[in-house]
């Protein structure tokens, strides 16, 4: 089963792009942090932030560009995959990205009082 959940927060404006007709993709980069401690010795372990490369096709792609903005608290979920491709050098990379199934917007949206 290849399976993956993240709740985290948005790190730049989501890319969006259309291809054949009015067909999305959108593409995120999501920051999750798992939060530092402190050991029974006294060390501290500090805070670890990993970040994320997700992609957003169809409809939610359209939703992504409408509702998602830099520093949102998003919950995703879908399945890991890897794909290769040339760099502008010639150079053969791999990339990892979580193609998303679900979304569920974390961040409350503004009242109209906190608008003004």
């Amino acid at each position: 089963m290849n399976k993956v959940i993240l709740i985290g927060n948005v790190g730049a404006e989501p890319e969006v792009r259309y291809f054949d007709q009015d067909q999305a993709v959108a593409n995120v980069r999501l920051a999750t942090t798992e939060r530092g401690y402190t050991l029974a010795n006294g060390t501290k372990v500090p805070d670890r932030t990993d970040w994320h490369n997700l992609v957003f096709y169809r409809r939610l792609a359209k939703i992504v560009e409408q509702y998602v903005h830099t520093g949102d608290k998003i919950y995703v979920d879908g399945k890991i995959q890897y794909r290769q491709y040339d760099d502008k050098k010639g150079v053969q990379r791999t990339t990892t990205e979580v193609i998303v199934d679900n979304l569920e917007l974390l961040t409350p949206k503004p009242t109209q009082q906190q608008q003004s």
